[in-house]
């Protein structure tokens, strides 16, 4: 079955999702976003070359500052030309569809188009749609898929652990709204993590999510029971439809991770969260700005596998 993300040459086209991402490709990027870091670290000026000349359109039609800005200063670290569109205002709100957006870009010569929409699939749509020269990447779609928060997630779990043959990895929170989890689930499972768990009431967990290859947990101190990397997710409440919780203060009772319940997880397990945080709902501070938290080395590495993505994507014949 040809797979939508890959050219004929098995190189990779798109970003839409982590699902049925062949590991080499993932593999590809770790390794391409840990050179970039090394440029950012080592060096005083933090640009290359590679996307010089080349027209980058961010077009959010949902909004999300952290995740337009780590694109808009990775493609900037490119060297690329970047255009920031406020879907919001333009002509969408004025009755032009998504597909009409996208072909008036590509008149201005567009080459990549990072796109986050509250649709799942709005992504898979354009890149279908788009000419073979222009790349589209997922910037998140509905509960879809995100997969460059996947991806970065695996660059700052490898980065603290080294291997992922031997860890056991829990995931914590509001999985049943959360694109995040979806593709960072496909993307431990593809890398070899032995033990994905999932720790959530049965309100916010899909149903037959086992089906996904994880182990599932109701109660936290089972759930992170001799863990190594902790998985924070936000509540996402602008998706939730109906009383799917009695209340945040109930949550964090339950489900919130503070210096006790991660005593339950190995020593030197790490704690991750893709943000925005809720403190005093899913984490607490004491945990959050803790030891053990790897919570802003994850934007750091953001923007190295942000560009680790667009590099090989221009690069693709």
């Amino acid at each position: 079955m040809n797979n939508p993300q890959l050219n004929s040459n098995g190189e990779l086209q798109h970003l839409l999702t982590t699902e049925g991402l062949p590991v080499r490709i993932m593999r590809d990027i770790l390794d391409k976003a840990a050179e970039f870091v090394s440029v950012a670290e080592e060096h005083e000026i933090k640009k290359v070359p590679l996307l010089q000349g080349k027209s980058v359109f961010n077009i959010f039609f949902e909004n999300s500052t952290r995740t337009r800005t780590t694109f808009e200063i990775a493609a900037k670290r490119l060297s690329a030309d970047v255009v920031n569109l406020n879907i919001g205002s333009s002509s969408t709100s004025k009755g032009e569809t998504l597909l009409d957006t996208v072909d008036n870009l590509c008149a201005m010569h567009a080459d990549m188009f990072i796109v986050r929409h509250s649709s799942g699939g709005a992504a898979h749509l354009i890149a279908k749609h788009v000419a073979p020269n222009i790349h589209v990447i997922n910037a998140g779609d509905g509960r879809h898929a995100h997969p460059t928060q996947a991806l970065l997630d695996m660059f700052t779990i490898r980065h603290y652990k080294k291997e992922f043959h031997n860890l056991r990895v829990a995931i914590v929170g509001d999985v049943m709204h959360s694109r995040v989890a979806r593709s960072q689930i496909h993307a431990l499972t593809t890398l070899g993590v032995p033990e994905v768990r999932v720790i959530a009431p049965k309100t916010l967990l899909p149903t037959h999510v086992e089906k996904m290859g994880v182990q599932v947990y109701h109660d936290m101190a089972q759930g992170l029971k001799d863990v190594d990397v902790v998985m924070m997710l936000r509540l996402q409440n602008e998706r939730m439809q109906g009383a799917l919780l009695p209340s945040a203060q109930e949550y964090f009772k339950n489900y919130g991770l503070t210096t006790e319940r991660l005593a339950q997880a190995r020593s030197d397990a790490i704690v991750m969260h893709p943000g925005p945080m809720n403190r005093g709902v899913e984490i607490d501070s004491s945990v959050a700005d803790g030891a053990h938290s790897v919570i802003l080395p994850q934007v750091t590495f953001g923007i190295a596998v942000r560009m680790a993505v667009m590099s090989m994507l221009a690069g693709a014949k």
